[in-house]
């Protein structure tokens, strides 16, 4: 990481600074290995860490992706002491990135540049590290899909949070918004421009993700689907020929403990996403089509 900001902090005194530019930089911190420098590698200890609330020895069932490298990278059953470790390593990568991300912004107010430069910061997953028995990104729980999205710059309020739906290839149409560009008729990208503008609250009624099963990738193995709306999340399961469903609200259960697919009370929300799912999965031309979206009492 302070490889790739010296060279970024280089390319910006180098680069007239009446001159616009777009630069990308993929740091690769925090990915394991975690090795942070010795200052960000004391600066948590493991003792002093709390278990996730959502943390559990085993995942309840097999999602598919129980024996993947991520997943390998700890013992079976987990640990509490394993995880700790894991977190405080994890938090120490994450103290260097962001030490990195403060001189580029520092950078950015010596040359001038900070008033009329946007600066994004997001990734492209989060990690599980002891959430539900799991430690990597291969799940479709909010702790491995919901990521930071941050915006900085002219125009942007400060301080303000939403809560939106939204996508992360949605910053490119916002991007062109801000810099007076035509968004073009054929991206699927949408303007966070109404959200961020205070002129709305909602920005898309329900997001979709899909994890394996790919045409190109595992043509015969197992998938994790997932769809959700401002509370309510649905997550299809198929490994070896069995199809599983959890069902989560958002609002009363964030952190994904209590599974509603097989409470009748909750047969509607079901059903509803279930079939928001199939809309999604037509729309993007998924090589799962699910037929059957009949409500099995057993969440099955």
């Amino acid at each position: 990481s302070t490889l790739f900001t010296d060279t970024a902090i280089e390319l910006l005194r180098s680069h007239p600074t009446d001159d616009p530019f777009c630069m990308y930089i993929a740091f690769t911190e925090p990915h394991d290995p975690r090795t942070p420098p010795d200052e960000f590698a004391s600066m948590y200890a493991r003792t002093e860490i709390p278990l996730p609330e959502n943390f559990l020895p085993e995942h309840p069932f097999d999602n598919g992706e129980l024996h993947v490298r991520d997943e390998e990278l700890a013992p079976h059953p987990r640990m509490a002491e394993d995880i700790r470790q894991h977190i405080a390593d994890y938090y120490g990568m994450l103290s260097k990135l962001d030490s990195e991300i403060g001189r580029l912004l520092e950078a950015l107010e010596d040359l001038n540049l900070a008033d009329d430069t946007i600066v994004v910061y997001v990734a492209d997953h989060g990690l599980a590290l002891g959430q539900h028995g799991l430690l990597g990104k291969q799940n479709l729980y909010n702790h491995s899909v919901r990521v930071p999205m941050i915006l900085r710059g002219p125009g942007i309020p400060r301080g303000e949070r939403h809560n939106a739906l939204c996508y992360l290839h949605d910053i490119y149409a916002t991007l062109l918004a801000y810099a007076e560009v035509e968004i073009p008729e054929h991206t699927d990208s949408i303007s966070l421009l109404p959200v961020i503008n205070g002129e709305a609250t909602e920005h898309r009624e329900s997001i979709f993700s899909a994890y394996q099963m790919d045409l190109l990738v595992s043509p015969n193995g197992p998938y994790q689907r997932m769809v959700r709306d401002e509370r309510f999340k649905l997550i299809e399961y198929r490994v070896e020929g069995s199809t599983r469903h959890q069902l989560f609200d958002l609002i009363n259960d964030p952190i994904e403990m209590h599974d509603l697919a097989s409470d009748e009370n909750y047969s509607d929300e079901f059903m509803g996403l279930r079939r928001c799912m199939s809309e999604w999965q037509n729309a993007s031309n998924d090589p799962v089509l699910s037929i059957d979206i009949s409500h099995n009492g057993d969440g099955g």
